[in-house]
């Protein structure tokens, strides 16, 4: 549209209004300037600046009263349907003065004056507006990348709740949430991490419920990670977490909006990752993995027992394959005659310790749902079924391992699966093998050390400064209400002090 354009994209000066010739600046200084009132020379600095970004669109134009103008953006991040229609059209067709506002039909319109605000702005999918004789930029709201559609949460299975689940846009994340909560006490901030991705990280929580301490302290552990760019929410886990060398998870990831809401409702902060479809939750205590939103859409009697099965199958998961290795090796004489002379003959032909047999047999399991988990979802069924069959019944026709064996496995796997977070399945998981060990070293008495072992630890454990053990350590007796079983809502009226500042009736997930 303009020949001098093509001129200055080759020469080393532009033109300002005086007709001076004035040097560009250098790519390294660009960010440094604020936007010139010249056009050409800022048509120019972008050019220096976005030189490696062939998808870089600057769409030149001449205003209703012949000033001459410029949009840039990306065009893999833009909706280019509404920069057409939305901002180029009225801009080239209605008169207007500038000193009154753009007579754009965009929302979300900010006056920017430095190349370091382009450029993120750029980047993050706006485009800019420029005219010729100002020194201010425009950034205009046209994010439009590809996304995907609300869907049903793949590992979060809705029994009677939503069926809508978080998506990889924060906007999208944050509405649903705000769809549970209108109400101006959801407060939304926002941090920015890492110095490349610029990756954005959004905390909301009630004003008027949520901890100010715990607050602040979240804040700055958010601001100080210093990362080239964040590509998942469990990256922030491990620069946040209390205690990075904790087996127990000491935040809650989820992709339900019901479940987020839930936690906020108590007082805790919702962290939303940009491009993640999950939500951190925290702070958050041991009993909080072991409760799922469904509970509370059931009734009480139902959802107790429920939860009850939840706390004993961790109890299987974790101490089961130790107990047989245990008492097999070391105290035998607590079974009973006729089941130790069965596991004796089904034994016979095993050439391995218990506890060897024990980790061989867990090893084995845990490859195999690792790969189930790597391969397309109709093939890993049939491996999970198909291979544990087949491994099973060949291992004991070897003699490789016994049939008690077989079972514990088998009952020690449905019990791991039971647990409602997953995270906290693959600590018990993990748990399950130094528990052999102590089992196989020191009999029951190595039970007994492991498990006060992790008693203790779980005592010890904080999440963002508050106690991982409670209700439980340290002991509150209102807080026991919604443990190992759930009271009726109608009886639980209080939040949890540990990470409320105040003390507000509510019905509580």
């Amino acid at each position: 549209m303009f020949p001098i354009f093509k001129f200055l994209k080759q020469g080393r000066y532009s033109i300002n209004d005086q007709g001076n010739r004035t040097p560009n600046i250098q790519k390294e200084n660009v960010e440094n300037h604020n936007i010139n009132c010249d056009l050409f020379q800022s048509i120019n600095n972008l050019q220096t600046l976005f030189q490696q970004a062939p998808d870089l669109v600057i769409r030149q134009f001449q205003l209703v009263n012949e000033s001459e103008a410029a949009l840039i953006y990306l065009s893999g991040l833009t909706d280019k349907q509404s920069i057409h229609n939305n901002i180029l059209s009225p801009l080239m067709h209605n008169p207007f003065d500038i000193s009154n506002g753009l007579p754009v039909t965009i929302g979300d319109i900010q006056v920017i004056d430095t190349w370091n605000q382009v450029e993120n702005a750029i980047f993050q999918g706006d485009s800019i507006l420029l005219i010729h004789g100002q020194n201010t930029g425009y950034q205009l709201n046209t994010k439009g990348w590809p996304q995907r559609d609300i869907t049903e949460p793949r590992n979060e299975i809705s029994l009677k709740g939503t069926h809508q689940g978080f998506v990889e846009t924060s906007s999208q994340n944050i509405a649903l949430i705000r769809r549970y909560i209108p109400n101006k006490e959801l407060i939304l901030k926002e941090v920015l991490i890492g110095s490349r991705g610029k990756t954005k990280v959004s905390i909301l929580y009630l004003r008027d419920v949520a901890s100010q301490d715990v607050l602040k302290e979240l804040e700055t552990r958010l601001q100080n990670i210093k990362v080239d760019s964040i590509i998942n929410t469990g990256e922030i886990i491990e620069f946040i977490e209390d205690n990075p060398y904790s087996p127990f998870p000491q935040f809650i990831l989820t992709e339900r909006p019901d479940s987020t809401v839930s936690h906020i409702l108590q007082g805790r902060f919702a962290i939303v990752v940009d491009r993640s479809p999950y939500v951190l939750i925290a702070p958050i205590n041991f009993i909080s993995f072991f409760q799922g939103v469904d509970d509370y859409n059931t009734r009480w009697l139902v959802s107790s027992s429920v939860r009850l099965l939840r706390f004993i199958s961790f109890f299987i998961a974790l101490l089961l394959p130790a107990i047989y290795v245990a008492f097999i090796s070391f105290n035998f004489e607590v079974i009973p005659v006729q089941l130790y002379l069965s596991i004796a003959e089904s034994r016979e032909r095993v050439p391995f310790l218990p506890v060897i047999e024990a980790l061989l047999m867990e090893i084995t399991l845990e490859m195999m749902r690792e790969a189930a988990l790597r391969l397309p979802t109709p093939i890993s069924q049939t491996v999970g079924i198909v291979g544990g069959i087949v491994i099973g019944q060949a291992a004991v026709q070897a003699g490789i391992v016994s049939n008690i064996m077989i079972i514990i496995v088998a009952i020690t796997t449905i019990a791991s699966s039971i647990t409602p977070n997953f995270e906290m399945g693959l600590a018990i998981r993990l748990l399950r093998f130094p528990m052999m060990l102590l089992a196989a070293l020191f009999g029951i008495v190595g039970i007994i050390i492991g498990w006060m072992t992790i008693i203790a630890h779980l005592i010890s454990l904080e999440s963002l400064g508050t106690p991982y053990g409670s209700p439980l350590s340290p002991f509150r007796i209102s807080g026991m209400k919604d443990t190992f079983v759930r009271f009726p809502l109608w009886s639980m009226k209080k939040k949890s002090k540990n990470i409320t500042k105040n003390h507000k009736e509510t019905n509580p997930d």
